[in-house]
């Protein structure tokens, strides 16, 4: 986008951020012409550059993430087939469910912006982490109980998503579906974080009845007008971050179940574990040059630990 007036001119692009935990409009200032007209050209230039590489360096680490699941869904069919139950018990399986809420938070996020592309990715991540919970929960590496809510969760977010992309959902009916989404999201991620690490730790709900109580008090205070700005903008990021740590979880469980029990550390497929290192790793570049901190944070984490970390415990 351009405009210009008699004394400067300003040469302006708007580009569409492609996060795996955000996904924004960015308007970045290029270049300012005055004296130094030839050396704001070739800044001019470079940025540009810069920015079509990162744009399609993003782009194309949608492929990855859609093919992340298939190699750990492969090898778990084969086990099942063989009837090696135990090998499955090797994916984590509140790992898995965390990546899965990242995934159904950020799908509400982006069908609030209209984001077909974006949707389509996420609901791609929901469906094909489904399927790997739906395995674990055949070869009993999951708790029933713990499946049917998943289950539960994952058609009615997918069925209200869908309706309010195509505008037939009401907007107080799409408001609380956020509400469900942010306090729902923050108190999972207390408590898969305690629960990581049961039974060296005693075995307790405290941290998502804490993190519920206060989540839910600011919906409330937020929804009557009681809530200082700064704090109903928090509110606003509170469900783009919770889904950022979930997917900063996802490693972090599987890391800590990898040494725990390295004996089936054989159930894990490094095919998927590459792609997502591959992933994460090609959205570092477009992050750094947007100065988006949130999807810098989950880039990097995703590449340095759901990739190399995940790596080196194999390896080990």
């Amino acid at each position: 986008m351009a405009s210009s007036s008699n004394s400067n001119s300003y040469r302006e692009l708007e580009v569409i951020v492609f996060s795996s935990a955000s996904l924004q409009g960015v308007t970045v200032t290029l270049v300012q012409d005055g004296d130094d007209g030839e050396e704001d050209d070739r800044q001019s230039l470079l940025l540009l550059s810069w920015n079509s590489t990162t744009i399609h360096l993003a782009e194309f680490a949608t492929l990855p993430f859609l093919f992340l699941q298939l190699p750990q869904i492969i090898l778990n069919a084969r086990n099942l087939i063989a009837g090696n139950y135990e090998a499955l018990s090797a994916v984590q399986w509140m790992g898995q469910l965390t990546s899965l809420l990242g995934n159904l938070s950020l799908l509400s996020y982006f069908a609030g912006r209209r984001e077909r592309g974006a949707m389509a990715v996420q609901a791609v991540g929901v469906l094909t982490t489904l399927v790997v919970l739906i395995q674990l929960g055949i070869a009993g590496a999951m708790p029933s109980l713990a499946l049917a809510g998943t289950v539960i969760a994952v058609a009615f977010g997918l069925l209200l998503n869908l309706l309010n992309y195509l505008l037939l959902l009401r907007e107080w009916l799409w408001k609380i579906w956020e509400a469900v989404i942010s306090v729902g999201g923050a108190t999972v991620l207390l408590q898969v974080m305690w629960s990581t690490f049961e039974p060296h730790i005693p075995h307790t709900i405290l941290p998502a009845v804490i993190t519920g109580i206060a989540t839910l008090t600011l919906v409330a205070m937020d929804a009557i007008g009681f809530l200082p700005q700064k704090w109903s903008d928090f509110l606003v990021a509170l469900s783009a971050w919770t889904a950022t740590l979930l997917f900063m979880w996802t490693p972090v469980a599987q890391m800590f179940q990898n040494f725990i029990d390295p004996e089936n550390i054989k159930g894990l497929s490094p095919l998927t574990i590459l792609l997502a290192m591959i992933g994460n790793g090609l959205l570092v570049p477009r992050a750094l040059f947007t100065r988006d901190l949130m999807w810098f944070t989950g880039a990097a984490w995703g590449t340095l630990f759901q990739g190399w970390g995940l790596l080196l415990t194999l390896w080990m």
